[in-house]
């Protein structure tokens, strides 16, 4: 059965879903399809499990960054699974920003495995009783499967000379950048911003003077990081742009000329992966979901992350000459644990009235 027949099949019973639904499912596409000399994919739904069945079909949901690895990762894995099981695997994937995949495997889009911004993003699909509470625990690393740090993004020749994190509280620079609200790169934004203060003696009420800084220089807070890059790049908004390093680089290989810096007070952008419980268990293929989340981790998979511009997690990959000169240690390296965890972050800083409101508030 297609993701299509799927969809088509749910009853959605408000105008959001729908519309996450219908969003997300217009990105739909078929990833890689192994060759097979026997007749259709065998539909999945019901299936007690996939070891006896000649095809495969595996879904996974990731945030749009991604789409370059998995892209080059797929195709190694199914014919790995093709050699050693002598079964076809077919991937479906939807990638799109990781607030939206979120809800749109919440309200029913059949994700096996998702690969998200932000551990929030998986806990809130948890929550939602489609993964079981332990997920981070399954594989290596707590789950996180790929990361990332922050890059500050500058005009070409650094005009306001811009170095780190300080230069974006001072008087006549225009910082653009994602609304944390509605966004997940924004919300990295945001504790890169505060962990800088902190990590350099600060204590919290010095954050927060330094965050509101900041904030007063943002003119306009885009929905997402795909629009803050377009307002900086094609309307040619402001004087800095905070992103991804991964989406730097990535926009470099393409021929794109960036100009950036990554500062040494920093924060890990830590992505996780997880299979959906629920759904692997409707279609009968766990076995296969959770043998290509463990095969994420190795060298060879690791290679292609790092390849197009996330920083390894495999040590043995980022110790190579070739990553480890890519890829320079950042100096001082903070962490969401540092911070409590995404359930603390969120509540402290991104809930109705809570710091990032306030902040707004000052304006």
């Amino acid at each position: 059965m297609t993701i299509w027949q799927r969809l088509s099949r749910l009853r959605v019973n408000s105008i959001k879903s729908f519309v996450s639904l219908f969003l997300v499912g217009v990105s739909l596409s078929v990833a890689i399809a192994a060759c097979s000399s026997g007749g259709p994919s065998n539909s999945t739904t019901g299936s007690p499990g996939a070891q006896n069945k000649q095809n495969v079909e595996v879904t996974l949901v990731s945030f749009a960054v991604t789409k370059a690895a998995h892209e080059a990762i797929i195709p190694k894995f199914v014919e790995k699974w093709k050699q050693e099981h002598n079964q076809n695997v077919t991937f479906q994937t939807s990638y799109g920003g990781s607030g939206s995949q979120t809800r749109a495997v919440i309200d029913g889009l059949e994700a096996d495995i998702v690969h998200l911004a932000l551990a929030l993003d998986t806990q809130k699909i948890e929550k939602a009783g489609l993964i079981q509470p332990g997920w981070e625990q399954e594989v290596p690393n707590n789950a996180i499967v790929s990361k990332s740090v922050a890059a500050l993004v500058t005009r070409e020749g650094n005009p306001k000379a811009i170095k780190d994190w300080s230069d974006l509280g001072k008087d006549g620079i225009k910082l653009i950048t994602a609304d944390p609200k509605t966004s997940g790169i924004a919300r990295w934004n945001f504790l890169a911003l505060w962990n800088s203060a902190i990590k350099t003696g600060g204590d919290e009420a010095k954050a927060l003077d330094f965050v509101t800084k900041v904030y007063k220089n943002v003119p306009i807070l885009t929905r997402d990081a795909r629009e803050a890059t377009d307002a900086f790049f094609k309307q040619g908004q402001g004087d800095a742009l905070i992103n991804y390093e991964n989406e730097i680089i990535l926009a470099q290989q393409k021929g794109e000329k960036v100009s950036y810096v990554i500062p040494d007070v920093n924060i890990s952008i830590d992505n996780p992966i997880a299979v959906v419980d629920k759904n692997v268990d409707r279609h009968g293929n766990r076995e296969v979901a959770e043998a290509f989340v463990k095969f994420l981790y190795t060298p060879e998979a690791q290679q292609e992350f790092a390849k197009v511009g996330f920083r390894p997690v495999n040590q043995t990959v980022a110790q190579t000459k070739e990553f480890a000169d890519k890829y320079p240690k950042v100096k001082t390296l903070g962490t969401v644990k540092d911070y409590g965890g995404w359930g603390e972050i969120q509540k402290k800083f991104f809930e109705d009235g809570a710091v990032f409101d306030q902040i707004q508030a000052k304006k």
